[in-house]
């Protein structure tokens, strides 16, 4: 389904979505609930990530973990066209088990940026099969497994944020609908505002009411998924209307709730 530079196809696989796109968009920092892998066509991004700074340019793979901080940005008036997979966290993670013997949510893809065109060949093919429903199972397992072995990838890396931090983010993700001020924030964390704010971003990427209003996005997301109404949708995560949630939702994810709610549904 398209929406402006974005198409969200079916996928044969439950878990799995797939989405094209040719955009001049420069997405603000935000995060997803799946694992994401893909590949750069044509034009070059720069991108924050979990492991600073990257540019990727035509033909290398672009990996994303989920809840990952990220955004990105062309390089150039021309913008750039990629197609990527997304995955629900226990696809991948139970092929990292098979692989690498590790926990299936104990890993994480380990570089954002990958040039190598065995990686970006399998994620080619794989895409491919997602996108022909009659497509075998076997084979579509077959391709997830040698695209996850292909990349690698370590558990996560321990970011230990403070655990004056980590009350003030939990405040948020039990209730991200609530309405809550940054002096209650730094009240819970026993810090000044301006010593939650920067200690907040720096652990997370993202201020406190950047991750608030992610949190909203992310539930809004998930309560569609489900067939919720839109406008039901908005209400329940805590946006002000629908319109609110539209602009956040395109903002971030380049598609329209409605755009979205056709692809999923």
């Amino acid at each position: 389904m398209a929406s402006g530079g974005f198409r969200m196809l079916p996928c044969a696989t439950t878990g799995t979505q797939a989405v094209v796109a040719n955009s001049r968009l420069q997405f603000a920092r935000h995060s997803h609930d799946q694992f994401g892998i893909g590949v750069i066509e044509r034009g070059a991004q720069s991108s924050y990530s979990g492991r600073g700074r990257v540019e990727a340019g035509p033909g290398d793979a672009i990996t994303v973990n989920p809840g990952e901080v990220h955004d990105g940005a062309p390089i150039g008036e021309s913008g750039r066209s990629w197609h990527i997979l997304y995955f629900d966290p226990e696809l991948v993670g139970t092929a990292a088990a098979d692989i690498f013997g590790v926990s299936p949510a104990g890993f994480e893809l380990s570089r954002p940026v990958i040039g190598d065109v065995r990686v970006t060949s399998l994620l080619d093919r794989l895409f491919a099969a997602e996108a022909t429903p009659s497509s075998e199972r076997v084979l579509r397992d077959e391709l997830l497994l040698r695209l996850v072995a292909a990349i690698g990838g370590h558990p996560p890396v321990s970011v230990s944020a403070a655990p004056e931090i980590a009350r003030a983010r939990q405040k948020i993700d039990d209730d991200p609908t609530g309405s809550i001020s940054l002096a209650e924030l730094a009240e819970i964390a026993g810090l000044s505002r301006f010593q939650l704010l920067r200690a907040f971003r720096q652990a997370s990427g993202l201020t406190p009411h950047a991750y608030l209003v992610q949190r909203r996005i992310e539930l809004a997301r998930r309560l569609i998924r489900t067939g919720a109404v839109l406008a039901d949708a908005a209400a329940a995560a805590g946006f002000a209307d629908q319109s609110h949630m539209t602009r956040i939702f395109v903002r971030k994810f380049g598609l329209s709730p409605g755009a979205y709610a056709r692809a999923v549904g």
